[in-house]
C-alpha cells in the first residue's frame, strides 16, 4: 500500500469520524445533557464568595458552552435543507450533471475534483462568450 493510498483512508476514516461527531454535538439529546452538566456546575459553585467578574466569567463561559451545541443543530438543519433544495433544483432539470447528487457523501478530495471540474467549465464559458 503507498502512501497515496494510505492517505486516502487515513481521510475517509477521518471524515466518517468528523461527520459522526457533528451528528452527535447537534443532537437534542447532547444538548440537554451539556444543559444539566451546567447547571450541575452552577449550583455546586459558590457564587457568594466569589468577585462580580469572576461570576460573570463563569456564566459566559457556560453560555458560550451550550451556544455550540445550538450553532451546531441549527447547522445540521440549515445544512440538511439546503442539501435537499439543491438536490431537487437537479433533479428538475434535464441538462443538469446527476454526479453531483447527495455531494455532501463524497470525500474531501473527490469534492476538490469536482470543484476544479466546474472551474474549469466556467473558464471555457468565459472564453466562448468572450469569442462572440
Amino acid at each position: 500500500m503507498n502512501i497515496k493510498n494510505t492517505y486516502r483512508h487515513l481521510e475517509r476514516i477521518f471524515e466518517k469520524i468528523t461527520g459522526f461527531v457533528t451528528a452527535i454535538l447537534g443532537s437534542s439529546i447532547t444538548f440537554i445533557l451539556a444543559l444539566v452538566m451546567i447547571m450541575f456546575w452552577f449550583t455546586n459553585r459558590d457564587f457568594a464568595n466569589q468577585e462580580l467578574n469572576e461570576s460573570i466569567r463563569d456564566l459566559i463561559h457556560g453560555v458560550t458552552f451550550l451556544s455550540l451545541f445550538v450553532i451546531q443543530k441549527e447547522f445540521n438543519r440549515f445544512s440538511g435543507s439546503l442539501h435537499i433544495k439543491v438536490n431537487e433544483l437537479v433533479v428538475s432539470s434535464e441538462i443538469a450533471n446527476n454526479s453531483v447528487m447527495n455531494v455532501e457523501h463524497k470525500t474531501e478530495l473527490e469534492i476538490q475534483e469536482l470543484q476544479k471540474e466546474y472551474t474549469d467549465l466556467v473558464e471555457q464559458i468565459k472564453e466562448v462568450e468572450e469569442k462572440e
